[in-house]
């Protein structure tokens, strides 16, 4: 698995830290990731993230489910065991409404959340690097990618210049793995100690 070298900021406010983004973006340092305790309205348009198209995927999955559940239907009560129920027609459309909606439903539901789950690397013992263990309670966490032309000692100050309050370099796995993290101690691996700013 790859293991980069990134440049951790720590932010104890949401505004500083949206500005900071701003900032990093347009001196050109390679953003990796924010993480925030809570979503931030307009952060990711600051990030220069593109919208989502899991709205797509959902309607494709309805499209499925729809199609699927008439075609099975249709083929069981008129083709493979056709019944007389009710003097109905074998190709009984409007009772068929209400099985064909809520399977619909149930395959744009699935597999929405499982592409989410896919997308974001969601699954019992996976496992990705913790940047920094407060961002899920009360900490701004930015990290930016080190490529060959960056000089960390100039991306720290920096950031310590634009509100970060604690700055430090981490060599972590930037994908993800099987395991656990009360067994584990992979997580800290090439995690230094924070550098007050």
């Amino acid at each position: 698995m790859a293991v980069k070298k990134f440049v951790v900021g720590v932010f104890t406010e949401e505004e500083p830290l949206f500005e900071a983004v701003k900032k990093v973006r347009k001196t050109g340092y390679k953003l990796h990731e924010v993480y925030t305790p809570f979503p931030i309205h307009g952060l990711d348009h600051a990030m220069g993230l593109r919208d989502t198209s899991i709205h797509t995927a959902g309607f494709l999955y309805a499209i499925f489910g729809t199609t699927s559940m008439l075609s099975f239907m249709t083929w069981c009560l008129t083709t493979d065991w056709p019944w007389n129920i009710g003097g109905k027609p074998h190709f009984a459309l409007p009772a068929w409404i209400p099985i064909t909606f809520e399977f619909t439903v149930l395959c744009a539901c699935v597999g929405m959340v499982l592409t989410f789950c896919y997308l974001c690397q969601l699954a019992p013992f996976v496992k990705k690097h913790h940047f920094n263990l407060r961002s899920t309670d009360d900490q701004f966490t930015m990290v930016i990618e080190c490529t060959p032309k960056t000089n960390e000692a100039e991306l720290s100050s920096f950031l310590g210049g634009i509100g970060a309050t604690g700055i430090n370099v981490q060599n972590a796995e930037t994908g993800w793995w099987l395991g656990r993290y009360d067994k584990d101690q992979k997580l800290f691996e090439g995690q230094s100690e924070t550098v007050s700013a």
